[in-house]
């Protein structure tokens, strides 16, 4: 299971990453600030010290992901339960914090319109998907669906994502951590269906870890969902049916997010690489095709076939991108797990 190949990494890498170990601003700032990265049309630099706080009093542990509300504030979660959820303005500076009770904060997504906002946060650890309002108030709980037949025990389920479907309401859950099943419920939180599973053929998953919808065809949505060992992405209709893979040769990559007619994703390590400090981010056409890698090999196609991408080493900031989110600007937020307790990066698109 993947969480069992964390623990293996962390004892592997512990004595590297004390040695390594220093203050946010070692690996986000002066070392790649004049360096741009990406390809074609998408490509950026490194913010300098965007984000970074005072790790005494706003400590993270792994920034696991980003949203960005109506009035564009800018939600971190991170599994530190000193402050789940740290409140960014674009510049960087922290607005508030809120949250001390979620020790495994993973998967954060936002729905709703205006002042109606909420979150929902996944927390493997509590076996559990909460839904809060945008100051931490919980609404509801969904517990691990026991009703479908398939779970024996809450321990069964680690959840890691979640998705809104905002025709209806409906959540989608990516069980990525657990049995690798997806579960539909409406939007007062009752199971509609489940599908997946583990496995390898088309409609299952190693590692189900994120999950959307994709309206960019407004007549006929569909789920795009993360298979990550398989280094792929699978397109579901939204009743849970296979359609096709975006294989992505090479790349763990995270969730997939969507702004414009573009596909972006996280990278939290390739396969290509040694294990530890080996992400990147990638961002895909309306055709599925990857036409920038920032932080990583440029995109080449043989045959129609994208060829196995890798971390181009010569740019520091970053480690294990966990999840990127996109500004209005098309700038980049990246949040990192298991990178030494670093801030976010942001990237300006130039």
């Amino acid at each position: 299971m993947f969480r069992q190949s964390r623990r293996t990494f962390l004892k592997q890498t512990a004595l590297a990453s004390a040695a390594l170990a220093a203050p946010a601003t070692a690996f986000t700032t002066h070392r790649d600030e004049a360096v741009v990265i990406g390809h074609g049309s998408h490509r950026y630099r490194v913010v300098p010290n965007w984000g970074v706080l005072d790790a005494g009093k706003n400590p993270v542990n792994d920034c696991h992901e980003m949203v960005q509300d109506a009035k564009g504030r800018i939600f971190l979660l991170t599994n530190e339960t000193k402050n789940n959820v740290l409140i960014y303005d674009k510049s960087g500076k922290l607005l508030s914090s809120w949250g001390h009770d979620y020790p495994g904060g993973h998967g954060l997504t936002i729905g709703g319109d205006g002042n109606d906002q909420y979150l929902l946060i996944c927390d493997p650890d509590r076996h559990q998907v909460i839904k809060t309002d945008l100051n931490g108030k919980e609404l509801m709980v969904l517990d691990y669906p026991r009703e479908t037949g398939v779970y024996a025990y809450p321990a069964k389920y680690k959840p890691t994502e979640t998705a809104i479907n905002p025709a209806n309401g409906d959540i989608y859950v990516a069980d990525g951590y657990g049995s690798n099943y997806i579960m539909q419920y409406d939007q007062n939180g009752k199971l509609i269906r489940y599908f997946g599973g583990p496995g390898s053929a088309n409609e299952q998953f190693d590692c189900c870890h994120g999950i959307v919808v994709d309206r960019r065809n407004a007549a006929n949505p569909t789920l795009l969902i993360t298979d990550r060992r398989h280094n792929c992405l699978k397109r579901f209709t939204l009743d849970g049916k296979y359609l096709s893979t975006i294989a992505l040769p090479g790349s763990y990559i995270c969730r997939p997010n969507i702004k414009g007619d573009h596909i972006y994703g996280a990278v939290f390590r390739s396969t290509s690489d040694a294990y530890p400090d080996s992400g990147y981010v990638q961002i895909l056409d309306k055709n599925d095709k990857v036409v920038s890698t920032p932080g990583g090999s440029a995109p080449t196609y043989l045959n129609g076939q994208l060829q196995e991408q890798r971390k181009d080493r010569t740019f520091l900031s970053f480690l294990h991108p966990h999840d990127v989110m996109v500004d209005a600007d098309e700038n980049l937020y990246v949040a990192q797990w298991a990178s030494r307790k670093t801030y976010p990066i942001k990237l300006e698109r130039v």
